[in-house]
């Protein structure tokens, strides 16, 4: 009886230490996917296009043809100024001119008869010049003071009424500001370390907080500075946001990611499963062996990460493939070695990339 149970004691000893080999490990599947590098920046919106509208002539105003806030066109008059002395001066140019073309027609047959000369026929020519660039100033100035939109827009709030006196000092306000919102633009800057992976073409999210709550938006850099600002080491980036909403207004701040880099395809392990070893970074992939799950200790090299995940690649790719099972936590901490048994389970959601 003691014999049996000595025997019994010790078969139940071995299976036990038989049992205690094999070790548990949650473990997760080398995935493929499109991995991009991206930064968090800060950004401004701008508008696609603004003007401040100043008079070029100084005079009273005598019409206001816009209402503030309304939808202007291209070439719209939106503010006329007194124009009655520049009128009667330019009929008084269009006088002399037309003096001078009747005296040039004269001239010209009578240098065609050798009946004047040639000083004469100068002067009168020079004369019928004069007239006409003259002619041609007040013109100019006469159009100057129809003040129109540069551009389609939205008109801003005004700062002069009927009957002010406005002139073309910069150090007067502007008589209203037009917005071409047919796009936005975001502003924002770049530090000088990421700058060779920017370039117009790259791609960028925003979110911006509007009345309706946040909004993401898709845009495009279409503009890098050539220079490095001394203060902040960083560059100006300008790209245009993709059909923003009307919440969006310019002058509104904005989170941007910025894509620096896209890795298509490529073979992504939890940034857990990676094994620090004096010989360089490892996975520990599972195989199965005899009908056992077994440890092989794979080296890998990295590449991008991305929000809990990290681009893997193996010297021998034979060695590491998709779908593959790793031992995804714990590595550190668990006494593995090649060969070693292994009783595999799923990585616990609360683990998983992304939680």
């Amino acid at each position: 009886m003691l014999v049996a149970a000595g025997c019994a004691r010790r078969a139940k000893s071995t299976a036990v230490a038989t049992n205690a080999t094999v070790q548990p490990v949650e473990v997760v599947a080398v995935s493929r996917r499109d991995l991009t590098e991206s930064i968090n920046l800060v950004g401004s919106v701008a508008a696609n296009e603004t003007a401040q509208i100043r008079a070029e002539i100084a005079g009273q105003v005598r019409k206001i043809l816009f209402n503030e806030g309304e939808r202007v066109t291209r070439g719209q008059v939106l503010v006329k100024i007194d124009d009655s002395e520049l009128v009667a001066q330019s009929a008084q140019a269009a006088a002399a001119f037309r003096l001078a073309e009747l005296n040039l027609e004269r001239t010209e047959n009578l240098v065609k008869g050798n009946l004047i000369s040639q000083a004469d026929a100068d002067g009168v020519r020079s004369e019928y010049a004069s007239n006409k660039a003259a002619l041609a100033l007040i013109r100019t100035r006469l159009a100057k003071t129809e003040l129109k939109a540069p551009f389609d827009g939205l008109a801003g709030s005004r700062s002069v009424s009927l009957g002010d006196y406005v002139s073309s000092s910069t150090a007067t306000p502007a008589i209203t500001t037009i917005n071409d919102l047919s796009r936005l633009k975001i502003e924002f800057q770049v530090p000088e370390r990421f700058l060779d992976k920017v370039r117009p073409g790259s791609t960028f999210e925003i979110q911006a907080r509007s009345g309706g709550g946040p909004a993401r938006l898709m845009g495009e850099v279409y503009f890098v500075s050539a220079v490095i600002d001394r203060t902040t080491r960083s560059s100006e980036v300008k790209g245009y946001l993709t059909n923003p909403p009307e919440q969006i207004k310019p002058g509104m701040f904005a989170n941007v990611l910025l894509v620096l880099t896209v890795h298509p395809g490529v073979l992504t392990v939890p940034e857990g499963a990676i094994l620090v070893t004096p010989r360089g970074p490892q996975l520990i992939t599972v195989t199965q062996r005899d009908g056992a799950a077994t440890a092989e200790f794979v080296p890998v090299t990295l590449g991008l990460r991305s929000r809990g995940v990290v681009e893997v690649a193996a010297s021998d790719p034979a060695r590491l493939r998709e779908g593959q099972p790793v031992v995804a936590a714990g590595v550190g901490a668990l006494i593995l070695y090649p060969g070693a048994k292994l009783d595999p389970r799923p990585l616990r959601p609360e683990f998983s990339p992304g939680n």
